[in-house]
């Protein structure tokens, strides 16, 4: 039960970070093309 859960939640915490990245790669990503269109 213990090595389940501590397991779980290292992969909690794995995608929560992979998810992270994700959001702030399209934020910049969108950013960038908002600015070049933009000017």
């Amino acid at each position: 039960m213990m090595d389940g859960t501590g397991g779980g939640m290292m992969w909690g915490m794995g995608l929560t970070w992979i998810v992270v990245i994700v959001v702030l790669v399209l934020a910049g990503a969108a950013l960038a093309k908002y600015l070049s269109s933009g000017r």
